[in-house]
């Protein structure tokens, strides 16, 4: 009797089941995660008709990249494109330099070499649009900062205010366009050369600001003054060189009155602009 009261129970039963190896012992095993994993992409490897449809899928994105790029050369020459952008350090400086005190530059012609003009980076009167770019940015974000200061901060007024930039001298450049074609007037300006020179106005409207935050709207007003009359004179200069071409230097009077004309007013309306845009930043 006291035997049979001293014998051990037996062990419980395990609440769980040991799937370490990869295998339930009672449930008819599943395989380990891992080995799934290498299952199925071996399999999805190996499928003939999954390699075909992501050969397919390949070849639709081929056509439709190829697509677009067509689309694209359509309406924007990439070569063109380049070429505006074909600049270095020191031509920056010495454009930048001469956007601020034109006064002193005498020859405005753009160089050629066999009949092509010479990138930005070799020829310091060719128009370039790395420097309208950087500088549109670049008067975004001091709009921003200056509107901080003034605790009228807002995403809404800052798109607004980048918005409005960009509208306007698309207009101008539109309506350059439309001058040029009714003046029938024929030179090299494209597009891209107008936007160019209307884009760098965005210069002297980022020197206007600068100096407005450092010293309130008197050096504001003072540095719009100097800005915009240096940006006309290189609008007039520029404008005159470029759309002189052999054409209309031989053309009758009216042609050419309507030519300068047409410079004289461009060249006006830029202070118009850069006070427009400017002057809300600065109180």
């Amino acid at each position: 009797g006291s035997k049979h009261r001293t014998r051990a129970a037996p062990n419980p039963p395990p609440l769980f089941d040991d799937t370490s190896g990869g295998y339930s012992s009672q449930l008819g095993g599943y395989p380990a995660p891992g080995a799934d994993v290498a299952f199925n992409v071996n399999n999805l490897l190996g499928d003939p008709v999954a390699n075909m449809a992501m050969a397919y899928g390949s070849s639709i994105a081929s056509q439709g990249k190829d697509i677009v790029h067509k689309e694209l050369h359509r309406f924007v020459s990439i070569n063109k494109l380049k070429y505006f952008f074909a600049v270095d350090t020191a031509y920056v400086a010495k454009k930048l330099g001469l956007l601020v005190f034109p006064y002193t530059h005498q020859n405005w012609k753009v160089q050629y070499s066999h009949d092509v003009p010479l990138p930005p980076r070799k020829d310091l009167n060719a128009p370039d649009l790395y420097i309208p770019t950087m500088a549109f940015i670049t008067y975004v974000l001091l709009a921003g900062m200056a509107l901080g200061i003034q605790q009228r901060f807002s995403p809404e007024v800052l798109g607004l205010c980048a918005s409005t930039a960009l509208v306007w001298v698309l207009m101008e450049v539109l309506a350059l366009l439309l001058g040029l074609y009714l003046a029938t007037v024929r030179s090299e300006l494209g597009t891209f050369h107008l936007l160019a020179y209307s884009g760098y106005k965005y210069v002297g409207m980022i020197l206007s600001v600068l100096t407005g935050l450092l010293f309130g709207s008197d050096g504001y007003y003072v540095a719009l003054a100097w800005t915009s009359s240096a940006l006309m004179y290189f609008t007039v200069r520029s404008l005159r060189t470029a759309a002189s071409g052999p054409d209309s230097m031989g053309g009758p009077t009216p042609r050419q009155h309507l030519q300068l004309y047409l410079t004289l007013g461009a060249a006006a309306f830029q202070p118009l602009i850069i006070y427009w845009l400017t002057f809300h930043l600065v109180r």
